[in-house]
């Protein structure tokens, strides 16, 4: 355990930090499974929008340095191209 000032402060951070980072990320993987979900479905309206939301999450994760920019990039390249192929 922590023993001086600063140790405890950081501590007390990494928990808060740890705790904002889970919820994000739980947000971030529920939003794109419900994408992959509204996209195998095959309804053009409702996959769009789920995707349009996956890719708000994912751009925001990456600023943040929750992903690497390059992964939400390649997550979102996929989504958008899977998303394009469901007929309307």
């Amino acid at each position: 355990m922590a023993n001086h000032k600063s140790a405890i402060k950081r501590a007390r951070q990494t928990l808060q930090r740890r705790a904002r980072n889970r919820h994000q990320r739980s947000r971030l993987r529920t939003a794109v499974r419900k994408a992959r979900e509204a996209i195998d479905q095959g309804d053009a309206a409702s996959a769009a929008s789920a995707v349009r939301d996956a890719e708000s999450l994912l751009r925001r994760a990456a600023s943040s340095g929750l992903l690497h920019s390059k992964t939400a990039s390649r997550h979102v390249a996929r989504l958008a191209r899977a998303a394009h192929q469901v007929q309307p």
